[in-house]
């Protein structure tokens, strides 16, 4: 039980990530590859704001929020925008992602050195709980009550809100979401912020939860995010949720049961186990073809 609750843990960190990867995918039909180098940019400026201001980590989870939504607005506008009018858009707006990402890390290599970076001690105060005998760290339950919370307002947002409705018009149908009056650059430029703003906290609790910053650190969840949307279903917010705590759960068992190194092995075996039985994902639709 104690591994699972360890599971739970990192697999919200991996949900939260790979939300803002599906949010783009799902309402736009667009792949942000430079989702993970803002991922890893936000845990640097994290660590940054920490050391040089000594705020408490709650104010820096909040600067980072709107650093990350600054980020996917210029994303967007330098990324996708120019490119949406080309008949290839999708596979340019990737390729243009791909190389946004390595100038963001080049930067962020001039601007904080290639070496590991991390929280200062006391960022986030030690101790935990222990109930039934399984224990949580202050920063386990800080970590799951914080994703967990962005997930539910995310959820709140997009069923409920007036913008929530514009981003679902976008998604059924763009053309007619214009027609109807919808401002659809807006909506798409919004997206993209709540987007990297969800990535950017992710990388912050990556950071904290596992004590270290790298410039690499990015590319490394990469995979994992895409295998969680896959696993959930492409474009499914509650698919991204439970494919995100399958991964960490996966992850953590194996890690107890077998050794370190099969971690990610037993992650992308159950990818293609769940692909195998349900090749749309778990919350996926599967797309009917009419000719």
């Amino acid at each position: 039980m104690q591994q699972l609750l360890n599971g739970l843990f990192l697999g919200s960190i991996y949900a939260l990530f790979a939300i803002g990867f599906t949010l783009v995918f799902g309402i736009l039909d667009r792949l942000n590859l430079a989702h993970p180098a803002a991922f890893a940019a936000s845990a640097f400026v994290g660590i940054w704001l920490t050391e040089a201001f000594d705020l408490p980590i709650g104010v820096v989870l909040v600067l980072v929020f709107f650093f990350g939504a600054v980020m996917g607005l210029l994303i967007e506008r330098i990324a996708f925008r120019p490119l949406k009018d080309r008949p290839d858009a999708h596979f340019a707006g990737l390729i243009s992602s791909i190389a946004l990402a390595g100038m963001l890390i080049a930067l962020l290599q001039a601007a904080f050195g290639p070496n590991t970076r991390r929280f200062p001690a006391g960022t986030v105060p030690e101790g935990g709980v222990e109930v039934a005998g399984l224990t949580a760290s202050y920063m386990q339950i800080a970590i799951l009550v914080i994703c967990l919370g962005l997930m539910i307002a995310l959820t709140v947002l997009v069923n409920r809100s007036a913008l929530g409705r514009s981003m679902r018009a976008v998604a059924e149908n763009p053309t007619a979401a214009r027609v109807l009056g919808v401002n659809v650059d807006r909506v798409t430029a919004l997206t993209f912020a709540i987007s990297t703003a969800l990535g950017a906290v992710a990388g912050v609790l990556f950071a904290l939860n596992v004590n270290s910053a790298q410039l690499g650190m990015g590319g490394a969840i990469e995979l994992k995010g895409l295998a969680v949307i896959i696993v959930g279903g492409m474009g499914s917010l509650p698919g991204a949720l439970v494919g995100g705590l399958l991964l960490g759960v996966a992850e953590v068992f194996a890690i107890q049961y077998i050794g370190s190194s099969w971690r990610d092995l037993i992650a992308f075996a159950l990818l293609f186990l769940i692909l195998l039985v349900r090749p749309q994902g778990l919350f996926g639709k599967r797309k009917v073809r009419e000719v």
